[in-house]
């Protein structure tokens, strides 16, 4: 999950400082760490989710507080990831919901279920007028195909139509 306002921002961190109390007091239960693997698995557990509050409030920050004078990266480790980066790049450029409808010409309530919907909504039509109003430009992309997803999903299809047809027979 990524932070998308300062609501979230300042939700996020509560809950840091709750998982972080958590592990402290894992780590000061004696009765608990006779257990030393159940221990072990709470901890890491609760360790995990600070690590990625962390994470996340991290990336909050540093994309409210670039420096506006020079072009940000936003790393988009694939396709699916896409929606993110849009998001990302409207709080680095410090755009309300209102502001972005604005240059796009739309209802604030439209960007707010592009985003709310991670984008899903949207037609690629519309995600390209985002990128453009953003200013996103793609370096060095690179298209992997996956020939053995495709030929999995077509057996998975072959199946389903099998399961159909049989379903279809019996009626």
């Amino acid at each position: 999950m990524i932070i998308k306002n300062e609501q979230q921002y300042n939700t996020t961190k509560q809950w840091l400082q709750k998982f972080e109390q958590s592990v402290a007091e894992i780590d000061n239960n004696e009765s608990l760490k006779a257990d030393p693997v159940k221990w072990q698995l709470y901890r890491d557990a609760y360790q995990s989710q600070v690590d990625e509050f962390k994470q996340e409030i991290a990336e909050y920050e540093r994309l409210i507080n670039c420096d506006k004078s020079k072009s940000i990266k936003i790393k988009v480790e694939s396709f699916h990831k896409l929606p993110d980066a849009l998001v990302k790049a409207r709080i680095a450029a410090s755009l309300s919901h209102q502001q972005l409808a604005d240059l796009l010409g739309i209802e604030v309530q439209k960007v707010k279920e592009y985003e709310d919907s991670d984008y899903q909504c949207a037609s690629f039509v519309e995600i390209l007028e985002v990128i453009t109003v953003l200013g996103i430009e793609f370096e060095n992309a690179t298209v992997r195909v996956d020939f053995e997803e495709i030929e999995h999903a077509k057996k998975v299809i072959e199946k389903w139509d099998k399961e159909k047809a049989n379903a279809a027979s019996k009626v």
